[in-house]
C-alpha cells in the first residue's frame, strides 16, 4: 500500500480547529500525521499555495438509479461527485423504484462499491413506497446501511405517523429528514409567492408552507425525543423557528443549498425552467437571512440537493418542467466566488459545513476530520483557480444548469478517497516502488 505525503499546503480542518501550512502524511488508508516533518512516502504531491482539508460530505443528492438512469445513475453521480470534491454522497430515497427497504439498500451500497470512487450512502424512505401511510423497516434497512430516514420530495403530512418515525428514529440512532412543506398550501405553486410570483403570474409558493412543517417537526421530535434534520431551508421564518428549536435544546439540526444563498426568485423573471426548484428560489432577504444564519451557527449543513433531469424535460415550458438544479459540480465554485469572495462568509466556515458538520449529523465518526487514524478522504482545492461553467464538461449526465456560463472562483485538484489517489492535477514525485490507481477525470464516460 502506498504512502502519500501532501507537501507544503494550507491545512484547514474544522473538526480539530487547525489552519496552517504544512504537511499532511497518509498511510495504510489512514491520516497518520499533520507534521512539519517529511515523511519517507511513496507518493509526494506539492500542495503549496492550496487548501489541503477532509473530503467534502454532501448529505442530499438525487441519483436516479434506479429508475430513471436517463437522467442521472451511480456511475455518473459519483464521477461529479469526485469533480465537486465530494467523497461521501448520500443518495435520497426519492427514485421510481423507492429506497425503501434492505434490497434496495444494499443495492445502492453494492454498485457504489463496485465503482471504487466517491462513497455512496443511502437514506431509506421514512414511508413504504414514499406513500405516507406505512413506515419502512428502521431496524433491517439500518442494519443493511442506510444512514438516515427521509421522505424527500413529499411531506409527510400526516402527523401522528412522522412522530411513530421520529420515535421509531431513536431505536436505530438515526436523523429524520423532514422535507419541510405542507402541501395543502403548495398545490400546482411553480415560484416564491410575493412580488415575482405577481410579476410573472406564476403560482406562489408561500414561505408559510415550509415553516408550518418547520415548527411542527421541531415540536414533535422535541416530544419524541429524537434527532430532526430539516433538509433546504430557505425562509428568515424557518431560520427563527430552528434558532428557536436549538435554544429549546431539542437536537434539530439543518442544511441550506448554494442555490438558495446565491440565486433569488428574480432569476424566474425570464421564465426559465432552469431555476424551477422546490423549495422555490425565495427572495433577497431571504438568502441575506440564510447568510447571516451561517454566520450565526443556525444553519449546520450545505448540500447540493443535486436533481439532474433531462434536457428536454428542463427546457420545457416552465408549468410543465420538473423541479430540481444540477449541483454537485458547481458547488466550491459557486460558494468561494460568491460567499467567499466578497467576505460574506468565511473559507473556513464554509469548509465545516461541507466536512465536518454533516459528517456529525450522520454520525460518521471516520469520516469528516484529519484526525491522525480517520479514513484518508481528503481534497486539495486551488482557491484561485477561475472558470466558466461549461454544461457539456459536466461529469454528471445531465447536461443543464442554471449556472451555465456563470464566472467560478475555486475547483479541486487532488482528490484522495480511502487513501487511494483517485485524481490529481499537481506535481508529483512517484517511486518507482508506489502502488497508484489514478484515475483521471477527462478520460471518464
Amino acid at each position: 500500500m502506498s504512502t502519500i505525503l501532501l507537501k507544503g499546503g494550507r491545512i484547514i480542518d474544522p473538526s480539530q480547529s487547525i489552519d496552517k501550512v504544512t504537511n499532511l502524511f497518509i498511510e495504510n488508508n489512514k491520516i497518520s500525521s499533520i507534521t512539519d516533518e517529511e515523511p519517507s512516502s511513496h507518493i509526494v504531491i506539492d500542495a503549496s499555495g492550496k487548501v489541503v482539508c477532509p473530503g467534502f460530505i454532501d448529505m442530499h443528492v438525487h441519483l436516479r438509479e434506479p429508475g430513471r438512469e436517463d437522467k442521472e445513475d451511480l456511475k455518473h453521480g459519483v464521477q461529479a461527485a469526485v469533480w465537486g470534491a465530494f467523497t461521501t454522497i448520500c443518495t435520497m430515497a426519492n427514485t421510481d423504484q423507492p429506497i425503501d427497504n434492505e434490497a434496495s439498500v444494499s443495492f445502492i451500497k453494492y454498485k457504489a462499491k463496485s465503482l471504487n470512487l466517491a462513497k455512496v450512502e443511502p437514506i431509506c424512505a421514512v414511508t413504504k413506497g414514499l406513500n405516507g401511510e406505512e413506515l419502512t423497516n428502521f431496524y433491517l434497512t439500518s442494519q443493511a446501511g442506510a444512514v438516515a430516514f427521509s421522505d424527500d420530495g413529499k411531506s409527510i403530512m400526516d402527523s401522528n405517523l412522522m412522530l411513530k418515525a421520529l420515535q421509531y428514529s431513536r431505536l436505530v440512532d438515526k436523523r429524520i429528514i423532514s422535507h419541510a412543506e405542507d402541501s395543502n398550501l403548495t398545490r400546482d405553486g411553480i415560484v416564491n409567492e410575493g412580488e415575482i410570483s405577481l410579476l410573472t403570474g406564476l403560482k406562489g409558493i408561500p414561505s408559510v408552507a415550509e415553516e408550518i412543517i418547520v415548527i411542527r417537526d421541531i415540536l414533535l421530535a422535541g416530544y419524541a425525543k429524537s434527532k430532526l434534520h430539516i433538509a433546504h431551508v430557505t425562509t428568515s421564518g424557518s431560520v427563527d423557528l430552528i434558532k428557536w428549536g436549538k435554544k429549546k435544546g431539542i437536537d434539530v439540526t439543518c442544511e441550506v443549498t448554494p442555490h438558495h444563498l446565491i440565486l433569488t426568485d428574480e432569476q424566474l423573471t425570464t421564465y426559465d425552467a432552469r431555476f424551477k426548484v422546490n423549495p422555490p428560489l425565495r427572495a433577497k432577504k431571504d438568502a441575506e437571512s440564510l447568510i447571516q444564519a451561517i454566520n450565526d451557527g443556525v444553519i449546520d449543513v450545505i448540500a447540493s440537493d443535486h436533481a439532474p433531469h433531462t434536457i428536454d424535460e428542463k427546457e420545457d415550458e416552465i408549468h410543465l418542467a420538473p423541479f430540481g438544479i444540477v449541483g454537485l459540480e458547481t458547488v466550491f465554485g459557486l460558494l468561494n466566488k460568491y460567499l467567499v469572495e466578497p467576505k460574506k462568509v468565511a473559507l473556513n466556515k464554509i469548509i465545516q459545513l461541507l466536512t465536518s458538520n454533516p459528517a456529525k449529523v450522520l454520525n460518521m465518526d471516520d469520516r469528516g476530520s484529519l484526525k491522525p487514524g480517520s479514513t484518508a478522504d481528503v481534497v486539495v482545492l486551488d482557491t484561485e483557480a477561475k472558470w466558466i461553467v461549461d454544461t457539456s464538461k459536466f461529469k454528471s449526465k445531465c447536461r443543464v444548469s442554471p449556472y451555465s456560463n456563470f464566472d467560478m472562483k475555486g475547483r479541486v485538484v487532488t482528490v484522495i478517497i480511502d487513501g487511494g489517489l483517485k485524481m490529481n492535477m499537481l506535481a508529483t514525485k512517484v517511486n518507482k516502488d508506489a502502488i497508484i490507481e489514478e484515475i483521471h477525470l477527462n478520460d471518464w464516460s
